[in-house]
């Protein structure tokens, strides 16, 4: 087990989890049980943001209390299914930048091709969190770690729904600094590349796509 990472196994968490990898289960609930699995999972991602005692006044006297301090955040998808992850997120952080990668997967090679970036410009300076529904081999998530820090940003986060042993493997030994989050992780990739059980292609499914 890697000490940064983050398997969360919440009965609520796990119970939308069993829901997603239900075929019968359509895409207008799809994406709305992705929006609240990402809700429900930044609370986790963000349990470590840093406070600061400031002064209020309550309507009975005045006293300290916590704000969130130091360092923004940036919500980075990497799309297109990483969208499906953005709003959940923003709930919690209504102040955070979004920025955009775009990555797809070549289907012979299995590797991943970038087509799009788009980052806020203070984007080395803010916590960084990377959503990606599916983590399979690992490609597409390496990509973006690597473009992340090429841009100088330090403070990685990836929070993914489902894992692949193998890309968990991949992402922790290249960077042992980054956390990763998943509800769970599944042993085995098909032919395809595809998480096995898992749920199928997150972004079709999101977006009702084939």
């Amino acid at each position: 087990m890697y000490k940064n990472l983050k398997v969360l196994n919440h009965p609520l968490l796990q119970h939308k989890l069993t829901l997603l990898r239900d075929k019968n289960t359509n895409s207008k609930d799809f994406r709305a049980l992705v929006k609240e699995i990402a809700m429900l999972e930044g609370y986790e991602v963000t349990r470590d943001l840093p406070l600061e005692d400031i002064s209020i006044e309550t309507p009975i006297c005045k006293t300290k209390s916590s704000v969130i301090t130091g360092k923004t955040v940036a919500i980075v998808p990497i799309l297109r299914a990483g969208l499906g992850m953005v709003d959940g997120l923003l709930n919690l952080l209504p102040t955070a930048k979004v920025g955009h990668i775009g990555l797809y997967r070549n289907e012979e090679t299995l590797h991943p091709v970038e087509y799009y970036c788009k980052l806020p410009l203070d984007v080395e300076q803010r916590t960084v969190i990377v959503t990606e529904p599916m983590l399979a081999t690992g490609g597409s998530v390496l990509a973006a770690i690597k473009l992340l820090k090429s841009h100088g940003v330090k403070d990685i986060k990836i929070m993914t729904i489902l894992s692949a042993q193998q890309g968990v493997d991949a992402v922790l030994k290249a960077h042992p600094d980054i956390e990763l989050y998943t509800l769970a992780i599944d042993k085995e990739l098909d032919e395809n590349g595809y998480i096995t059980p898992g749920l199928g292609d997150a972004g079709d499914r999101i977006f009702g796509t084939k």
